[in-house]
């Protein structure tokens, strides 16, 4: 039995489903937008989703903090 995602990551299917996009795209787009702007945080990534790509709250603060969190290398 394949073991079911956790954290931010249970969401991945749905927003691939969504938006039509897959997960490791969504993270490119995100460390595109940080390497422009280096003192984005977290709320500004997200409110960044929502406004330039309608993404839902709820999927946007899940892709930020799954790719913050890879990127922190954790």
């Amino acid at each position: 039995m394949t073991e079911r995602p956790k954290g931010p990551a249970s969401s991945f299917p749905s927003i691939e489903a969504k938006y039509d996009r897959p997960v490791p795209e969504w993270q490119r787009l995100l460390r595109e937008r940080r390497a422009a702007d280096p003192g984005a945080r977290h709320s500004d990534l997200v409110g960044w989703l929502e406004s330039e790509h309608a993404v839902g709250h709820g999927h946007a603060t899940a892709l930020v903090a799954a790719t913050l969190t890879e990127d922190a290398g954790a």
